[in-house]
């Protein structure tokens, strides 16, 4: 099993930044990829950006420019840098990571975005 415990939403002005954690801990090992993803009620749960192991990463159309996903495999931690954010990114933001046939969710992080 992999926990993962996100940290690092909140309330923020448009225009603002947010800087979005996920410490993995648990069976890590093999972990190939780790991402963020969000949600807003009534939708479904969309890609935000991906990490693969090494240096790979992909990003949704919509947050291209603006956010950045980095990993550090000595603290087993995924981040997402959030800039520039704008209302239409309010949403729970989730983490991901993915181990061979299994994908294990973090209980989510709230970021909103309003004035």
């Amino acid at each position: 099993q992999v926990q993962l415990v996100e940290s690092g939403g909140g309330l923020v002005q448009p225009g603002g930044s947010l800087r979005l954690s996920c410490a993995a801990s648990g069976s890590i090992f093999s972990i190939y990829a780790m991402g963020w993803y969000r949600q807003v009620p009534g939708k479904q749960r969309e890609l935000v950006a991906r990490i693969i192991t090494g240096s790979i990463t992909n990003y949704a159309d919509s947050v291209k420019g603006r956010f950045t996903i980095s990993r550090d495999n000595a603290q087993n931690t995924v981040y997402l840098q959030m800039n520039s954010l704008k209302p239409e990114d309010t949403a729970a933001y989730y983490c991901n990571a993915d181990k061979g046939s299994l994908r294990f969710w973090g209980q989510g992080t709230q970021v909103t975005v309003s004035s």
